[in-house]
């Protein structure tokens, strides 16, 4: 029986997905800001500084495998609450890092927790609520995630400017403990969740037949390229805004990530828009959209640059959302290794694109990042294009719509 909207359990798995959304991203990426700081405090490069991030995600790519085998065996509920837990602890560690190379072990331990979040969420949703309402629920765990990234950054940025990262850090170390609790406490039991003891080879046979399908290895790559341009912009705009001519403090540069809330927004709007419409006819056109505002950014006027970053920022949560909502209805069983493998090309794109935008940035600046992600964005637009003319699958003439 699937949870349908307007009912209590409606409620609770959106509060509950909301808040694991928000700890998830808000303890991922609330180092992004401190990229320049922490450069100065162990000399480090722009792109050395960017492993930070990167062995996160990478760790968390790798994670996201694994963890749907062993959320396909345990469940998903408990899964989820161990790793926002254990991110928790390993963000409050990395605010004790006297090295780089114990920051980098914490981070990455860190991303490595946070594997058993988000594949399995997207699993959880697409399994417990009705298909109808499936692009809402999805909707507001991309929003829930994107307010976790904003004020994770700005929470950051502020209190390092004023006190120190390691006071920050610490900061958001506690306050995910107290996520991790209120995730646990409002999160309905699975009902439609049946074990898997298929193990490995489930997992070999599961992946054949994800990449025989004719859509998902296209959203696969879709995502590599989406969260990479993403999260490289947001990366070395920092460092633009901090040199001349701009030479803004660390508290405003981190203000910036006010602008998550649009992606709050446009997230919640965009799933709604594809369950009306459909998702081949919207996707191309939020990728426009994000494409738009990253040729703003070129502009030398702060003005622009805060406009064009908010197209960005709108454009990337509603391609998302289209995006994974995509995936939850496309795939068959094992779900949980479909949106593992969307969000493991998701995170590996993080990690790949943003080291190649560090190397830019230090030879070429910021034209150099802008020709890197506006190449990966129109890639991805010629992918929603071909999208355009996929077959749908075959589902219940009720879900037919959503497809």
């Amino acid at each position: 029986m699937s949870i349908t909207a307007g009912s209590p359990e409606f409620k609770r798995s959106n509060r509950a997905l909301f808040f694991g959304g928000f700890s998830c991203f808000a303890l991922l990426y609330s180092v992004q800001p401190l990229m320049p700081l922490l450069g100065q405090e162990f000399a480090l490069t722009p792109a050395q500084t960017s492993l930070a991030l990167s062995v996160s995600t990478g760790a968390l790519a790798v994670s996201l495998l694994l963890s749907s085998i062993l959320s396909d065996r345990i469940g998903r509920k408990p899964l989820m609450v161990a790793a926002l837990t254990v991110a928790a602890l390993m963000t409050l560690l990395s605010a004790c890092a006297q090295t780089c190379n114990q920051l980098l072990f914490a981070r990455a331990a860190l991303g490595a927790a946070l594997g058993g979040m988000p594949a399995v969420a997207m699993a959880y949703l697409s399994e417990e609520i009705e298909a109808k309402s499936l692009g809402l629920s999805m909707g507001l765990y991309v929003s829930g995630s994107a307010f976790g990234g904003m004020l994770g950054r700005i929470l950051a940025s502020v209190l390092s400017d004023f006190m120190s990262w390691r006071v920050a850090t610490a900061a958001l170390g506690v306050a995910g403990l107290f996520a991790a609790l209120e995730y646990w406490r409002s999160l309905p039991a699975s009902r439609n969740f049946r074990p898997s003891e298929g193990g490995v080879a489930a997992l070999v046979a599961g992946l054949r037949q994800h990449f025989r399908d004719d859509g998902l290895p296209w959203l696969f790559a879709l995502a590599f390229l989406l969260v990479g341009c993403f999260i490289s912009a947001y990366s070395y705009i920092s460092f633009r805004l901090l040199a001349a001519p701009f030479e803004l403090r660390q508290s405003v540069v981190g203000a910036i990530s006010v602008l998550y809330l649009i992606g709050i927004f446009s997230s919640v709007w965009a799933g709604k828009l594809a369950d009306r419409l459909g998702r081949r006819g919207v996707l191309w056109v939020l990728l426009c959209v994000m494409l738009s505002g990253l040729l703003l950014t070129l502009l030398n006027s702060l003005v622009f640059i805060v406009a064009g970053m908010a197209l960005y920022t709108f454009g990337f949560f509603a391609s998302h959302s289209v995006a994974s909502s995509w995936v939850g209805r496309r795939a068959h069983a094992p779900k949980a290794l479909a949106s593992a493998l969307y969000l493991f090309f998701y995170y590996m794109g993080s990690s790949f694109v943003g080291w190649i935008a560090g190397y830019l940035w230090s030879h070429a600046g910021w034209p150099g990042v802008v020709a890197l992600l506006g190449f990966g964005l129109s890639l991805a637009l010629l992918i929603a294009l071909r999208l355009r003319s996929l077959v749908p699958v075959a589902v219940p003439p009720a879900a037919l719509a959503a497809t």
